[in-house]
């Protein structure tokens, strides 16, 4: 049986004690209507317990856990320590407020009790990030015996399910460049689980591969992986999902979707791309500079050689069909930056 079924049954019996109750006390003068007061006020107070029993319980509970599972953990926390803090002060403030004359000696407490304990919330909420870098600081000095420099930062950063099957996320994170919380929703697993059960050879590979890469990054001793079950109820694409969670959690995405990247910038959520990560730690290199290539093949334009430096950038050779799997000291004449990435001109360097 469900919650709001069982609720139904002990309302209405609870309200129909009610409407007896008030039926017999209406009819209390009407000695031979007595009872039909008593039977019409019952019957009224059961099916009122029947219908509003789970408006008045069970659904505003519903309501409440739904709200409380969006919010993060450092929230929540957060949300604690300001309500009692806020609470102290306001039991600090009680005993001499009481002993104002009245009505202030009677309100002021109850009221002081309901501001103190609103603005806690707020403010601890609000400053949860400092909250928990304090609290890392504390930790570290505990554990090491003295005290850190560089506490851990508490920002929870989601991933993407593109990001976790791209696999360099596992070894950005090992570096400590990810600081904070890795923070996997359960509809993101549940995405990379179907991509792992596709009956497309290629997706089921990535799948896997996305599993493998999540196994990784919990076994990391410094890297703190969290999956959690909370969820954005009437949306159901993924996408849009991580979006409106990463609103309300404030936080940024990691992902390498250009479309998600795009989404998220317009409606104004932090992106983290894993792309453009890579392409700005690249070498730079400018026009002038001599470097060492080796020619692997020719280029899309008559004459043309294609190499490669060691980070993966492409190097167009003028006239370099002549090289091929060769080294060769070439000059650069341009640099080109691109959506693909950065691409550098050269010629061979004249002997």
């Amino acid at each position: 049986m469900s919650a709001d079924f069982i609720a139904r049954l002990i309302g209405m019996v609870v309200f129909a004690l009610l409407g007896v109750y008030g039926g017999s006390w209406l009819g209390k003068d009407l000695a031979e209507q007595q009872i039909i007061y008593i039977l019409a006020v019952g019957l009224v107070g059961a099916l009122f317990g029947l219908v509003m029993t789970p408006y008045l319980t069970t659904r505003p509970m519903r309501s409440l856990r739904a709200i409380l599972g969006k919010q993060s953990a450092e929230t929540l926390f957060s949300g604690l320590i300001g309500l009692v803090s806020g609470l102290l002060i306001a039991a600090l403030l009680a005993f001499p407020f009481s002993l104002l004359p009245d009505p202030f000696g009677q309100i002021l407490p109850f009221i002081g009790v309901l501001i103190f304990g609103y603005y806690g919330v707020a403010l601890f909420v609000m400053r949860q990030n400092d909250i928990a870098n304090i609290l890392g600081a504390v930790t570290s000095r505990r554990e090491n015996g003295t005290a850190a420099s560089w506490p851990q930062s508490s920002r929870t950063i989601l991933l993407d399910t593109s990001v976790i099957i791209d696999g360099r996320v596992a070894d950005i994170a090992k570096t400590g460049f990810l600081p904070g919380t890795l923070l996997i929703p359960r509809f993101v697993l549940n995405e990379l689980q179907y991509i792992a059960d596709s009956p497309d050879s290629l997706r089921r590979q990535r799948g896997r591969r996305g599993m493998e890469v999540l196994s990784e990054l919990q076994k990391a001793p410094s890297v703190v992986v969290r999956i959690s079950d909370i969820d954005v109820e009437g949306v159901r694409e993924v996408d849009d999902k991580l979006v409106i969670l990463a609103r309300q959690m404030k936080c940024p995405i990691l992902t390498n979707d250009y479309n998600l990247n795009r989404i998220a910038e317009l409606q104004g959520v932090p992106i983290l791309n894993i792309n453009e990560l890579a392409n700005s730690v690249k070498s730079v290199v400018l026009p002038g500079e001599v470097m060492v290539v080796n020619v692997i093949q020719e280029g899309k334009e008559a004459g043309q050689g294609v190499g490669y430096m060691e980070d993966g950038t492409m190097v167009v050779v003028e006239n370099g069909n002549k090289y091929l799997n060769r080294e060769i000291d070439v000059t650069v004449t341009k640099v080109l930056q691109t959506a693909a990435g950065r691409m550098i001109f050269a010629r061979p360097e004249e002997k």
